[in-house]
């Protein structure tokens, strides 16, 4: 996708948001998104890069904001990043998403997407920092096959991103990664940026 003029839009969580300054559209944060965009910067100056993540949303939040936030920015290669958080909301406030209201929501928004030329799905991750955390993967295990199965059905690319963060996390530990196992430090951000520089590429070799 290096043609003319592609705008790239990010849609998720905090990882997503990274701190941007939401009062302007120009703004990426510090995180995963800013990386990509300086990198494809050197490479393709054409590709504009919008950044509409926001701390703490879950899929539901996503959904509701979809026409506001996502949609009226014409999206060439959409990227949708959401699920810690329907998973998180269980264990700090007793309010949990099922795997199958997850399902529906999601599908929502892949439907809401189907004008986008490219869609990459970011696989949820989680990983614990605490021994009693290990059972959390219990309810986000379900949620991430939900992605998975999703991005088959959709045709979209996926970043199998909870696979690659846990092999670093076990081998450097946790806390070079994600010290509270979902917000990342830079070396985190930097993984995260390049598992998705690696299947943005595999989408341009479908054009």
């Amino acid at each position: 996708m290096t043609s003319a003029a592609s705008t790239l839009v990010f849609v998720g969580d905090s990882i997503t948001d990274a701190g941007r300054d939401r009062s302007d559209v120009g703004s990426l944060g510090d995180g995963f998104v800013r990386l990509v965009a300086d990198e494809l910067g050197r490479e393709e100056a054409s590709v504009r890069v919008v950044n509409v993540g926001i701390a703490g949303n879950r899929a539901v939040d996503l959904a509701r904001r979809w026409d506001q936030d996502v949609a009226p920015h014409g999206a060439d290669v959409l990227t949708l990043f959401v699920g810690v958080n329907d998973m998180w909301r269980r264990f700090d406030q007793d309010d949990p998403t099922s795997a199958e209201d997850f399902e529906a929501t999601y599908r929502r928004m892949i439907a809401a997407a189907d004008a986008a030329r490219g869609l990459v799905l970011m696989e949820p991750f989680f990983l614990p920092a605490r021994e009693e955390q290990r059972e959390w993967l219990g309810d986000l295990d379900p949620k991430r096959d939900v992605v998975r199965r999703l991005a088959e059905e959709a045709g979209a690319v996926l970043v199998p991103l909870h696979g690659i963060l846990s092999a670093v996390a076990e081998r450097e530990g946790v806390a070079a990664v994600a010290p509270d196992g979902v917000h990342p430090t830079a070396r985190g951000s930097r993984l995260i940026a390049d598992a998705w520089l690696d299947a943005y590429e595999s989408l341009s070799r479908r054009d």
